[in-house]
């Protein structure tokens, strides 16, 4: 009868008289109710949100925690996802659990406490169990976090939280956790607060009382900055440290800590480490030692700031004592390698200085000799003066040009021999995409094995299909059909065909009228090889063909002559009928530039006595390939290209691939566009090879956002451009230019791929890319500090002679903007030192000499800004007699 009257009890939702029908309950007759309950929670589940029967949650939450026996499920129960927001008040829990053994609520307490701390246990139940069972308090994440907010919120005990914080039983155990805590870091930012109420007021007015330990709160923060973490994290325990304000003698004891904060740690941090330690070491209390070996770490870092106030320090240092010079300039000298020629003059000009304090003989003039090579050559000649020494390797001051290797075609293999063997490449096509050679093959697979046994290929390719989106589609709806007449999607048009999960229908319209979807510039390459896509997928399903015409020879999409000679010998021995798209694919694809080979192969081909003979005789005997008229226009900030008309891709050519050599105009073709991301555009090199401008020229515009919007990847496709068949022209330029000025690191990375291969196949118009960049700097399009990002990159491969005629068509374009800035201020200057000093490096590594436009000029200025100094030392490095 017990266990009805709870189980009604809970049902209506009355926890305060469940409660007490619990408490004159044994185990076994609370055991009995867990069945019951169980169903309860299940049928709960199931139930609206709003429902009336929510009101059982509480008093079910209750009743079950306190029907399991054991620790486990009662604190599975307890912290279970279905009733987090439902749950029973941590007082009527502790209630109904307080019966227990203190063994039991011991284990009870640590598994709950255990749990992430996004099962959200109350922290007023697990401080409540810890008070009766009177266990160790857990110094788990969740337990920390719920003490963290305990503490912060005024509203639980008022007071300061100093003032809270002095009533904590466990207060030396929670402060040491919460310093070891690493869940709890990023909220500890916005609950520390500000103020003098805030947790910083109130950890360093405990520490300076007693209440806690100074020095092991000190030690707990200074690890906690070792560790590491993210940056606003460590802004905290700095902000911490701060309020501490450790002592001299405090300071002095951890110098050890300091110094590798100072090399290690995120830049504020190692700011406030660098000070201390200069602190320290100016006032004599720092060993000259400890100074080289903080010195040596500080000055291999990237930021300027820390490394300039490192130099200062030292300059300092040895003006005061100069006996240190043998201990401190070698690893001051570590600063000769650092990427800022300014630092590595400034690290030059302090050994110029106290060089002279060196012995004649020893160790340090011999390491400093060591490390003039890596500075650049201008100030290696002057360092070598100064210590009458020479480096190695200072005989010649050019260094050799290093360029990728340059990409080679490589011929396709044939398509997989075995069902098998395909179903588990169109799997990895599927998963994560594929080149031209991969898709390809995977696409000649489908047909062939498709041709030979339909049913081996579709018992192979059941479980690579089973995940795709249009797998037993209810037919009913017809969104499978509406999908694929808007587009082929790659091969998987091809598999729901071969499953029979796309109309005939549909394929036939796809076949005969193309896309429903709207034009863009895209709609050109996108249509044609949809085009070639649907018609495979159609004669799948009606007329089988054994192979496809248009798999191309080479990865890069181009076709031998004889090869597609052969084919169709082939086709007509088994008079097979060609597909109309998979021809015209061919004719695209078939290589005409050996013009021997492509008159042979026009000979047999008339000899087959076939309309596809002939027509590709006339092909190849025609000229080609041809690229079209293209004439510059602006759009805002933007420059892109038009292009005229093609004849030659027009005519016989089906109606899906004429729009290829149609007119590509800028201020039309703005609708609906549907190609996002490379794995569409990775293929459309292939579809026309060996004009690649008419690819990249529909492509300028996305690559454009890539510099001018927050457009992320959209430069992708410049690496596969460069390795591409055909002219590299006015278009694929423009593209490099923005890519080389694109917002983020990964686009601008692409872009640097891309003008490296094309260095290295000898395609790279260095000029013509100067001049662009420079246009678009000019119009605001690009920002010179990323192009200077990706011009030090470049450089930085070893290509300094490729960067600096690179330069020689950007820098006269800028100095020229800055000669019209008469003040010298604003746009004209900002960015430009970055690429004077690029330009400066490689002219000093690549032996350029001449003369530059407004460089002079610029150089004469008065002052010593950067764009100054860098210009100085440009004219200097271009007007230096050559090293014999």
């Amino acid at each position: 009868m017990s266990g009805e009257a709870l189980l009604k009890a809970v049902r209506a939702g009355r926890t305060v008289e469940a409660a007490g029908l619990l408490d004159g309950m044994t185990d076994g007759e609370r055991r009995a109710c867990l069945p019951a309950l169980r169903e309860l929670r299940k049928e709960l589940r199931s139930s609206p949100w709003d429902a009336a029967s929510r009101v059982a949650c509480p008093a079910l939450h209750a009743a079950g925690a306190a029907c399991h026996t054991g620790a486990a499920g009662a604190a599975t129960w307890i912290a279970g996802v279905d009733m987090r927001w439902s749950q029973a008040s941590p007082g009527v829990l502790l209630h109904v659990l307080g019966d227990r053994e203190t063994d039991w609520l011991t284990d009870l307490t640590h598994r709950l406490a255990a749990r992430p701390a996004t099962s959200r246990v109350p922290f007023a139940l697990l401080s409540g169990l810890v008070a009766l069972s009177g266990c160790e308090v857990p110094t788990t994440d969740a337990y920390v976090r719920g003490w963290l907010e305990h503490i912060g919120a005024s509203w639980h005990g008022g007071g300061t939280v100093a003032q809270r914080l002095r009533k904590e039983p466990h207060l030396s155990v929670m402060i040491t956790a919460l310093f070891e805590s690493l869940e709890v870091t990023g909220q500890i930012a916005w609950l520390f607060g500000d103020g003098p109420g805030s947790w910083y007021s109130a950890l360093a007015e405990l520490s300076a009382e007693g209440t806690l330990d100074r020095k092991v709160v000190l030690d707990a923060c200074v690890a906690r900055l070792l560790r590491g973490g993210a940056p606003a994290d460590q802004r905290v325990f700095l902000r911490l440290l701060s309020s501490l304000a450790p002592t001299r003698d405090e300071e002095r004891e951890r110098s050890g800590d300091w110094t590798v904060l100072a090399c290690q740690a995120v830049p504020t941090v190692a700011w406030y480490a660098q000070s201390v330690l200069a602190s320290l070491a100016l006032d004599g209390e720092l060993t000259t030692r400890q100074l080289a070996e903080m010195s040596s770490g500080v000055l291999f870092r990237t930021e300027k700031k820390l490394v300039r106030a490192q130099l200062v320090l030292l300059g300092k240092v040895l003006k005061r004592d100069p006996s240190t010079a043998q201990v401190l300039l070698p690893a001051l000298a570590e600063a000769f390698g650092h990427e800022d020629t300014e630092v590595q003059e400034r690290a030059l000009k302090l050994v110029e200085r106290h060089a002279t304090a060196l012995p004649d003989s020893g160790g340090a003039r011999e390491r400093l000799g060591e490390l003039t090579a890596d500075l650049s050559p201008g100030l290696r000649l002057r360092a070598e003066r100064v210590l009458g020494i020479e480096s190695p390797g200072s005989a010649s001051g050019v260094q050799e040009e290093v360029l990728p290797p340059v990409p080679e075609r490589a011929r396709l293999a044939a398509a997989p021999a075995s069902v098998t063997e395909l179903a588990e490449e169109v799997s990895a096509i599927l998963a994560s995409g594929g080149g031209v050679a991969a898709f390809e093959r995977a696409l000649d697979g489908l047909v062939r094995h498709a041709h030979r046994d339909r049913v081996a290929l579709v018992e192979a390719l059941g479980p690579v299909v089973a995940r795709c989106w249009w797998k037993d589609r209810d037919p009913s709806y017809p969104v499978v059909d509406r999908s694929f007449r808007e587009s082929a999607q790659g091969l998987e048009v091809v598999l729901a065909a071969l499953f029979e999960g796309v109309g005939m229908d549909t394929l036939h319209a796809a076949v005969q009228h193309g896309p429903t979807s709207g034009n863009c510039h895209h709609s050109a390459l996108s249509r044609a090889l949809d085009a070639r896509l649907w018609e495979a997928a159609y004669r799948l399903r009606t007329d089988p063909m054994p192979f496809l015409l248009a798999t191309p020879t080479w990865d890069t999409g181009l076709l031998e002559p004889d090869e597609l000679v052969e084919r169709l010998t082939e086709y007509r021995r088994l008079d097979a009928r060609p597909g109309t798209a998979d021809f015209a694919q061919a004719l695209l694809r078939v290589r005409r530039d050996d013009r021997a080979t492509a008159e042979a192969a026009a000979a047999c081909a008339r000899r087959l006595g076939s309309p596809e003979g002939y027509r590709l005789a006339q092909w190849l005997t025609a000229e080609g390939p041809l690229l079209p008229a293209s004439r510059r226009r602006t759009s805002g900030a933007r420059v892109l290209l038009e292009l005229g008309e093609l004849e030659d891709i027009q005519g016989l050519f089906p109606k899906e691939f004429r729009p290829l050599g149609r007119p590509l105009t800028v201020f039309k073709g703005h609708g609906y566009c549907r190609h996002w991301g490379v794995m569409d555009q990775r293929q459309w090199p292939a579809v026309v090879p060996g004009r690649r401008e008419l690819v990249a020229a529909r492509l300028l515009r996305d690559i454009s956002t890539a510099a001018m919007e927050d457009s992320r990847m959209d430069a992708a496709m410049l690496p596969l451009l460069a390795e591409a068949d055909g002219t590299a022209g006015e278009a694929l330029h423009l593209c490099l230019a923005y890519g080389l000025g694109a917002r983020f690191p990964e686009d601008r990375l692409a872009a640097v791929d891309a003008l490296l291969v094309l260095a290295a196949r000898g395609q790279l118009d260095a000029g013509r890319l100067g001049s662009d960049m420079g246009q678009l700097v000019r119009r605001g399009a690009l920002k010179k500090s990323r192009l200077a990002e990706s011009i030090r990159t470049a450089a930085s491969t070893g290509a300094y002679a490729t960067v600096w005629s690179v330069l020689l068509g950007l820098l006269p374009a800028l100095l020229t903007g800055l000669a019209a800035d008469r003040a010298g201020g604003g746009g004209a200057v900002r960015g430009l030192g970055e690429l004077l000093a690029i330009g400066a490096d490689c002219a000093e590594r690549s032996g350029a000499r001449g003369d530059l436009a407004h460089l002079a000029g610029t150089a004469e200025r008065q002052g010593s800004s950067k764009v100054v100094i860098q210009a100085r030392r440009l004219r200097t490095a271009l007007t230096r007699e050559a090293v014999a």
